[in-house]
């Protein structure tokens, strides 16, 4: 399914988004993740893929791989470190982002717990940081998600938490169990009452963003590289970070917003049909399991309502044969290993490209220059090799070949 989004708007940033969202503070965040060791010191690539772009019939393709950005796979290693040192300088201001990242306040910290729920990669990212500070970590997970994903998080020395249910009934355990223990939540998604840290969360994401300027060499208040960009749905964080950097460094001149979630987890197209953060009308059971989100996130709806031009929703077949073509790659594009989350966007682009009457009316012709994001590598090596028919290592291996001809 896909809507126009009626109320998206082409003006200058508003200044009341600015002052939650901001270029000046996303560069900050990303000055205190570069001295992180959790992190690869420099941007993750962007790959351009003319074969793929060829068959689509655009311009352009580029793909934004944060597969490799550390360790633990996915861009939500961008999130949840900067959430959790921004919440630890409110406590105790005087206190050095990178000092604290670099474990050097361990012991003023080692009594305090922070507590998220997640589908894999945010609670990864988390236990991560919280082991970097040197405090303590407790993960819900909910029951979709896999024991791959669920030892990737416990190997940062987190306490597992496991519940029935989905997503969103784990974040509502998170909350019960911070309020019981005096706990501290570090989520993706907020909540009334619950606002600060989803900001800090998205403002991490929006490191993307500003590689993405840089590299491309874009001029301030000029149009970009790109004239479309598809970003992942979930309950709209990733969208609402990068989405706003790009709006408010291009001004009136941002590239077309195209947001992408599963069918059966379509909390966004939702919203955007009702006008205001609205729930999923499916099961929420995707294989994209981090987008597999039921509600939206009320914070990350204020930047996405007046900026997204259209919203789409997949299935999970189209999920899969994205991850097949990224895997395969071609003469001339690199083969890339990417998740069932990370393929979400090219997934849109290519439903989009095949009808002709909606990429007619959102300008996705053989002019459109495309910005796609791969959000997450194999974070689950067994899903991954049991949906594209082979192991992540053989297709790095392709990778490899290729670079060496």
């Amino acid at each position: 399914m896909l809507i126009a989004n009626p109320r998206a708007v082409r003006a200058p940033y508003p200044a009341p988004l600015q002052a939650l969202l901001s270029v000046a503070r996303a560069r900050e965040s990303r000055q205190w993740l570069s001295q992180w060791d959790g992190i690869a010191r420099g941007a993750t690539p962007l790959y351009e893929l003319p074969d793929l772009a060829a068959r689509l019939g655009v311009a352009r393709v580029s793909l934004k791989d944060e597969s490799v950005r550390s360790p633990l796979g996915s861009f939500k290693a961008l999130g949840a470190p900067i959430a959790l040192v921004r919440q630890i300088l409110r406590l105790h201001p005087d206190l050095d982002p990178a000092a604290l990242l670099a474990g050097r306040h361990a012991a003023l910290l080692q009594d305090y717990t922070v507590i998220s729920a997640t589908d894999g990669n945010h609670g990864r990212g988390l236990a991560a940081a919280a082991r970097s500070v040197g405090c303590r970590c407790v993960i819900v997970l909910h029951a979709q998600v896999s024991p791959e994903r669920e030892q990737a998080i416990a190997q940062h020395g987190a306490l597992i938490v496991r519940i029935e249910g989905n997503y969103d009934e784990s974040v509502t355990q998170a909350a019960r169990l911070a309020a019981a223990q005096g706990w501290q939540v570090v989520s993706d998604t907020s909540y009334e009452g619950y606002e600060d840290i989803p900001r800090d969360v998205m403002q991490g994401y929006a490191t993307i963003a500003a590689e993405v300027v840089e590299q491309t060499g874009a001029v301030a208040d000029q149009p970009g590289a790109f004239t479309h960009v598809f970003l992942q749905g979930g309950v709209g964080g990733l969208a609402a970070g990068l989405a706003s950097f790009f709006w408010e460094f291009h001004g009136a001149q941002r590239p077309s917003f195209i947001v992408v979630e599963p069918a059966q987890a379509d909390c966004l197209l939702q919203s955007a049909l009702a006008g205001r953060p609205a729930r999923a009308t499916g099961s929420v059971d995707s294989v994209m399991a981090g987008l597999a989100c039921g509600e939206t996130s009320p914070l990350a709806w204020r930047f996405l309502q007046p900026c997204v031009d259209g919203f789409m929703t997949i299935a999970d077949a189209a999920a899969v044969q994205a991850m097949r073509v990224l895997a395969a790659g071609g003469a001339r594009d690199l083969p890339i290993v990417a998740g069932e989350s990370g393929v979400a966007g090219l997934a849109g682009l290519q439903a989009l490209r095949a009808d002709a009457a909606a990429a007619r009316h959102f300008g996705l012709d053989g002019h459109a220059r495309v910005l796609l994001v791969n959000t997450e590598g194999a974070t689950a090596p067994a899903v991954y090799e049991q949906l594209v028919g082979e192991p992540a290592w053989a297709v790095r291996a392709r990778q490899a070949a290729w670079r060496a001809r």
